[in-house]
């Protein structure tokens, strides 16, 4: 990809991409994906968060004593082009996925799914819990 392109896609906010096809290409090169040293938290889910979503996202994040600064949303597909990280928590939601090595693993249902659920954000808080100890 063209400097020029990459420098588009950031402007508009882009920071991850996936070809649909990569047998289309066989040349091309699997990119890598480096996290921020800010970030603390991957988010993995398949779902677009509405607003909703991300407030309780939010209030999760609070009772970690963590920020949405420090936290990136990802589908299960990259996770295998994660490369280089920082990472405490990976939190797995409403999907199977690998996570990366090196960092406290966290699943539950879906963030959609959690709101009317109350066990599963108990659930996911003992999960939280038990790290603690």
């Amino acid at each position: 990809m063209k400097q020029r392109d990459l420098q588009l896609m950031q402007e508009i906010g882009l920071t991850y991409w996936q070809v649909r096809n990569p047998a289309f290409y066989p040349e091309m090169e699997v990119p890598s994906i480096d996290l921020p040293e800010s970030c603390q938290v991957l988010f993995v889910c398949n779902e677009d968060l509405d607003e909703h979503d991300r407030w309780l996202f939010g209030k999760i994040l609070s009772s970690m004593k963590l920020t949405p600064e420090q936290a990136l949303c990802l589908p299960p597909s990259a996770i295998e082009q994660i490369r280089e990280h920082h990472l405490v928590w990976c939190w797995v939601a409403g999907c199977e996925s690998a996570h990366p090595a090196g960092c406290q693993l966290l699943t539950s249902v879906s963030l959609k799914q959690m709101h009317t659920q109350p066990a599963s954000k108990k659930a996911l808080w003992q999960q939280i819990c038990s790290y603690d100890t």
